[in-house]
């Protein structure tokens, strides 16, 4: 899939000689930058959510005891 983005000229040019400096292209790199970032971006938005749901009570919850109790780890 095509995707074009407009970059701030100084973040081009950092891309411009990272590439030129290393030997791959600015597509390599920008699917490397997307790649990461959208876990990151998943891992923080995400964990975001269930912390909202939380706090409105609408997430279950469970103590560390009972996760042991119902693993049956506390034998």
């Amino acid at each position: 899939m095509a995707t074009s983005i407009r970059l701030a000229p100084e973040t081009e040019q950092r891309l411009d000689f990272l590439a030129s400096q290393t030997g791959r292209t600015k597509a390599y790199y920008l699917r490397e930058i997307i790649e990461q970032g959208i876990e990151d971006m998943e891992d923080y938005y995400l964990a975001a959510d269930v912390l909202e749901r939380v706090r409105k009570g609408q997430e279950a919850l469970h103590s560390a005891a009972s996760v042991r109790k119902d693993l049956g780890l506390d034998d």
